[in-house]
């Protein structure tokens, strides 16, 4: 029983290794330095509610070094003066342009139906998104993002990191969690099996989203305008991503658990409409992290060939920390390494968690 018990460590282990190598071609990627002629760019934002953020991170548009962009405000049926706020900033600079949604009964707080009202406003095919409380991290975000849009690529992911709050271990959870997802849909696009993307950062043409009808295939779901329809619509051949620093963007983080924790149910909740080769992909990831750890535990308790079991994870942790290490420079996110293995064994067993609570109880959508 020892020697299975061993036998069976070793092929989760090689398992998880496989993983992370492959995760290696994109810590590895470098960064697109090719000169390109300027698109016309539509810069689209959706904001509910974010009178503030709008102050802080809209000059962040404005004041983008691009010859040609607009600039797409939708007020969401806020509550707040977020349209008031818009409308100040248009009297500014008339690239501005308002989409003013009022709640729909067919559409009752649906982004999407925002997000489509949106689209058809915008006067250019290249679409750049990003949210209200996000502020791309160079003037050179639009240039930098959309000169991806060659070789017939129709869709570009972007990173859409956070803030940096020092001294808060929450924080620095959040953002290890964003490093590790980035990780993963930057690394399958790289192998041609792109699976998702960041409404934070990301960017596609309205003739992609015309084709697709939309966000039509998913309008029933509260969330996903953003994962679920580059699940639908990415492919080897028209997808690409963006790593330069200029093309970041960065929001708000949020500063307590419940509200993360209410965030976390939202998006797992939507992965399970993803393809099924990429559930397989991305459930087989989750189950041999978890697998592992409860092996290692257990191996280590009845001291079953512990020489082996510690060399094991010695070889695993080393491994990891490098690509972890290599992904978080280009990703500028360095400071969150070196908790790695800690905040990867709580993200296992916190989204078991999440994945029971989404069972008892609907997450909370956008209102």
């Amino acid at each position: 029983m020892a020697t299975f018990l061993l036998g069976f460590f070793i092929f989760v282990s090689l398992i998880n290794l496989i993983y992370f190598i492959s995760f290696f071609s994109f810590a590895t990627t470098g960064v697109n330095s090719k000169l390109h002629p300027e698109v016309p760019v539509s810069v689209i934002i959706c904001a509910k509610n974010e009178e503030e953020n709008l102050k802080n991170f809209l000059p962040s548009i404005i004041e983008q070094d691009y010859s040609n962009f607009e600039i797409i405000v939708i007020n969401d049926a806020s509550s707040d003066n977020t349209l008031e706020v818009i409308e100040e900033f248009q009297k500014i600079d008339p690239r501005i342009q308002i989409v003013d949604v009022q709640n729909n009964e067919a559409f009752w707080a649906n982004k999407k139906y925002a997000l489509t009202l949106g689209i058809k406003k915008a006067k250019n095919k290249h679409l750049l998104f990003t949210d209200a409380d996000c502020a791309p991290q160079s003037k050179n975000w639009i240039r930098e993002m959309s000169r991806n849009f060659q070789s017939g690529n129709t869709i570009v992911l972007g990173y859409g990191g956070y803030f940096q709050h020092s001294g808060s271990l929450l924080n620095k959870l959040i953002r290890f969690e964003t490093l590790l997802t980035a990780i993963q849909y930057f690394s399958y696009a790289r192998l041609g099996s792109p699976f998702m993307g960041v409404g934070r950062n990301l960017a596609y043409t309205s003739t992609l989203f015309y084709e697709l009808k939309g966000f039509a295939s998913h309008l029933h779901l509260r969330s996903g305008d953003d994962d679920l329809f580059v699940n639908e619509a990415a492919t080897a051949d028209n997808t690409t991503i963006s790593i330069h620093p200029d093309s970041f963007t960065r929001s708000v983080p949020k500063t307590n658990f419940s509200e993360w924790f209410q965030q976390k149910k939202r998006h797992v909740s939507i992965a399970g409409n993803y393809k099924t080769k990429h559930k397989v992909l991305l459930g087989a990831f989750y189950i041999f992290r978890l697998i592992f750890w409860l092996l290692l535990a257990g191996l280590l308790i009845f001291q079953i060939y512990p020489e082996i079991v510690l060399s094991i994870l010695g070889i695993k942790l080393i491994t990891e920390a490098f690509i972890y290490l290599k992904a978080a420079q280009k990703l500028n996110e360095t400071d969150v390494v070196w908790l790695f293995p800690f905040f990867d064994v709580f993200l296992i067993f916190f989204q078991m968690v999440i994945f029971i609570s989404n069972l008892i109880s609907k997450p909370k959508y956008w209102k």
